[in-house]
């Protein structure tokens, strides 16, 4: 048997890693400035990640949401701590996709109405639902299409209240700063107009939080920075650290009944071991105004770049837009200067690394690019 042949792959075999860094099976290092899709959110193979996992991992790895699981109320507390959400409810799944699908059934439930206002290039997931409101018709096969979805242009106030008055709107999901998307930041003043369009007309303001989340932007969630809440937020990426996890966490307003949601893997023992431990490395190591500190250090230098078209992003969620005539640069920086980093099309570099990233590996990667872009 083949693989199913859906990624382009780099022809790079990695078998260890450590902090920021990994290294090939030649022994060969790299600086890890993407994270496996801003998935690596405290650096690979922390020591108190590792122990926390492998100590779960011989008392029990599984059991069903069949029975009462101190873990999971052990990892509601401290999110909530730590997001400063403490008065949301938490749901587990293992996936943005499956967190994005939970949120929009959630708010659909909750008010009884269908639409959906989604926006330009935005992505919230490749199943059912949440694929509809992605803004990428090649990912969305004929069974997945919906008149339930409704586009609005990014950040168009009155499209935005237009819809409203055209529609009967069940929810509005945006992510805080789009990734696929190119790097884009939602402004305070739209994440505002949101909330006071949502509450006015009982609709569910969703925060796709799924990439942009989990302290990457400087705050928790980086649609925080607009100061206002959500309804529901959606999480995965950052949340375990490279364990599959995702989850949604709800506003008290929104009540759950038996039977509403279910999964049976989300949640388990070893998952909620694993976001255990990245909450309190985020905790005890600062990692949010690292993140805020060492982000901001790599944007201001980078927009001292004349060749670079714009410097888009917040913390450690920026994007690089770069004219045509430098489209080599993203794969001359892995094949000479060995430094992972993602893309957007159709000519953005995306930096997504561990929230522990050090000053010198920034340094590390803007001299890599320096050399590049002159």
């Amino acid at each position: 048997m083949k693989l199913f042949d859906v990624y382009p792959v780099n022809n790079i075999v990695i078998d260890k890693a450590l902090g920021s860094n990994v290294w090939d099976d030649k022994g060969t290092e790299y600086l890890d400035l993407y994270g496996g899709h801003a998935v690596i959110s405290i650096g690979h193979t922390h020591p108190h990640y590792v122990k926390r996992l492998t100590d779960q991992l011989h008392k029990i790895g599984f059991y069903s949401n069949s029975i009462k699981m101190p873990l999971q109320e052990q990892l509601a507390a401290l999110l909530g701590k730590v997001s400063g959400k403490e008065d949301y409810q938490l749901f587990l799944c293992n996936s943005g996709a499956e967190a994005n699908e939970n949120a929009l059934k959630l708010a659909s439930f909750h008010n009884g109405k269908k639409k959906v206002i989604a926006f330009r290039k935005s992505f919230h997931g490749r199943t059912s639902l949440a694929v509809a409101a992605t803004d990428n018709p090649k990912i969305v096969a004929p069974v997945n299409e919906t008149d339930n979805v409704v586009f609005l242009p990014w950040l168009d106030e009155a499209a935005l209240e237009q819809a409203f008055r055209d529609h009967e709107v069940s929810s509005v999901i945006i992510e805080g700063i789009q990734g696929v998307g190119g790097i884009r930041v939602a402004s305070e003043s739209f994440l505002q107009k949101i909330r006071s369009l949502c509450d006015a007309h009982n609709a569910v303001f969703i925060a796709d939080s799924v990439q942009c989340g989990y302290g990457r932007s400087g705050k928790f969630f980086s649609h925080d920075y607009a100061g206002v809440n959500a309804d529901i937020y959606t999480m995965a990426k950052g949340m375990g650290n490279g364990f599959p996890i995702g989850g949604i966490i709800i506003s008290p307003k929104i009540a759950a009944s038996h039977g509403m949601l279910g999964t049976t893997f989300g949640g388990n023992h070893l998952a909620c071991a694993a976001a255990l431990a990245v909450l309190e490395v985020i905790e005890s190591e600062n990692l949010m105004q690292n993140a805020a500190t060492v982000g901001g250090y790599l944007i201001n230098e980078l927009k001292k770049f004349d060749q670079v078209l714009e410097v888009r992003g917040r913390g450690l969620m920026i994007g690089i837009e770069l004219p045509e005539e430098l489209a080599h640069v993203r794969k001359n920086l892995l094949g000479t200067h060995k430094i992972f980093t993602g893309e957007a099309k159709p000519n953005v570099i995306r930096l997504l690394p561990s929230l522990a990233l050090t000053r010198a590996h920034a340094d590390q990667f803007l001299e890599a690019f320096r050399k590049e872009v002159k």
